[in-house]
């Protein structure tokens, strides 16, 4: 699908969607959850659909699903079949493999698309050292594993992605018998494991940890309730980019957000300041209005998924920004570090990317092009951004990306006054 945008101003109130973080991680803790679940605002995009397929494969049941509460019960991981498949989402390879390792029975973990294609060596390092079989594993997927895992003391590397991690805190936490002690070198987004662990607390499961070092697993602080309820808040990462095209367009007021969020991307709120807008909250609502940007400098590592939409903000801004980071933006669904650059030299703007900084330097205008999303979701929303600020029309290629994490998002900014057309690729 190609979607073409009109450039304008837009204006009014969006809801933020459910967090496709936290929904994945609930529906992991359902499934090793002895008893029932009930979750209440799970998202529906693709993300969240195949982590709802995947606890089903390895044993949960639905027992009840309405428009936004879903009810699930489970016994543990007992899988129903020999293949689990997680769509194009890396955080379901990443936090569901070493959770079919729990079962004895061969489990093998595909997916679809790009997600073939991104790298996986963290199973062949760590699954081994845990007693886990592997087979027919090159560095990516597909990977069969057998277990059963057994919550060992192990020392993991996280330099390359923290979901592995998340993954296996989950599993620890289901079956450690006695106090097990993950130790953790390298870690980057420390945000994404404060979200693991409190979803880890809604199951009756808190781990301490001493400063993202040391993780320790001990049952005897454990509780184990027959149901749990869990209500999934707004997703920032969805809101900043709604946030931003308030900023550089019009304004708009984003709603059903926590404040006090562990989210990574709740770091928007900071970039904005930076950049010189003014942010009004209300209860689970920030509104923001078209400005006067100022260049901003600012650190991403622990953010990466910001980075497409940082730099649409980046390239309205006067002078130079510098955003750091790059490093975070390999393995994602594009190569962002050339998909965004891509991007940035359609739009007519300069930049540079030096060591690990992407330099942009601000336009204000940007020009009409087309813009190739490379079937990357957060490209294509930021390429929506950027053409609100364009000088004539954007087409954005394979626009139905977005259906990854965000299946809303032209329906929001159409219901905010943006100007969409939509034809066949």
């Amino acid at each position: 699908m190609q979607a073409t945008i009109e450039p304008g101003n837009i204006g009014g109130v969006i809801s933020a969607p459910p967090s496709k973080s936290v929904t994945q991680r609930a529906f992991a803790g359902a499934l090793l959850h002895k008893g029932t679940t009930v979750i209440t605002n799970a998202g529906s995009s693709d993300d969240e659909n195949a982590a709802l397929h995947i606890i089903q494969q390895l044993g949960a049941k639905i027992v009840a699903q309405a428009e936004d509460i879903i009810e699930i019960t489970s016994n543990g991981v007992l899988p129903v079949t020999d293949t689990i498949n997680c769509g194009e989402s890396g955080l379901a390879a990443r936090l569901f493999t070493p959770i079919a390792a729990l079962s004895d029975k061969p489990v093998s973990i595909t997916g679809t698309g790009t997600l073939l294609a991104r790298p996986m060596q963290m199973f062949g390092e760590f699954l081994p050292a845990l007693n886990i079989g592997i087979s027919g594993f090159n560095g990516y997927l597909p990977i069969t594993v057998k277990g059963p895992l057994r919550a060992l003391p192990v020392r993991i590397n996280a330099e390359e992605s923290s979901q592995f991690l998340s993954g296996l805190l989950l599993a620890y936490g289901s079956i450690a018998t006695a106090p097990v002690v993950i130790e953790v070198e390298g870690l980057k987004s420390k945000p994404y494991i404060d979200l693991t662990l409190e979803v880890m607390r809604h199951f009756g499961r808190p781990i301490p940890y001493h400063n993202y070092k040391k993780f320790d697993i001990d049952p005897s602080f454990f509780s184990y309730p027959t149901t749990v309820e869990i209500n999934v808040e707004g997703d920032w990462s969805s809101a900043a980019y709604l946030l931003v095209a308030g900023a550089i367009t019009g304004a708009v007021t984003v709603k059903n957000l926590n404040m006090d969020s562990v989210q990574a991307d709740v770091a928007i709120l900071k970039v904005l300041g930076n950049a010189g807008v003014e942010l009004v909250f209300s209860d689970d609502s920030v509104s923001v209005q078209k400005t006067r940007l100022r260049a901003f400098e600012f650190d991403a590592t622990d953010c990466p998924d910001l980075f497409p939409v940082l730099a649409i903000l980046a390239a309205c801004c006067d002078g130079e920004s510098y955003i750091n980071g790059v490093h975070r933006l390999f393995n994602k669904e594009s190569n962002r570090a050339a998909s965004i650059s891509d991007m940035l030299e359609n739009f007519g703007v300069p930049l540079s990317i030096e060591d690990d900084m992407l330099c942009v330097t601000g336009t204000r205008k940007l020009q009409g092009t087309v813009i190739d999303s490379y079937h990357d979701h957060r490209i294509v929303m930021a390429a929506a951004i950027g053409a609100l600020r364009a000088s004539g029309p954007v087409d954005i290629l394979n626009a139905e990306a977005v259906n990854k994490s965000y299946p809303g998002f032209f329906r929001d900014l159409i219901s905010c006054g943006g100007k969409c057309n939509f034809s066949a690729a």
